[in-house]
């Protein structure tokens, strides 16, 4: 894991070569990204149905 100022909860595992964080870190990314993917599916929606 990074540790500092401003540390997002992300790391990066040098013998992996990956990202990792602790699964409460993982929970909270998804849950806000799938918030915003139905507000993009549903605005997506709207618009195009507007533009017909």
């Amino acid at each position: 894991m990074l540790s500092g100022k401003d540390n997002s909860g992300f790391g990066w595992d040098e013998h992996k070569h990956m990202v990792v964080a602790e699964d409460v870190v993982w929970n909270s990314y998804i849950s806000v990204r799938i918030i915003f993917c139905l507000y993009y599916l549903v605005l997506t929606k709207l618009i195009s149905n507007v533009d017909s």
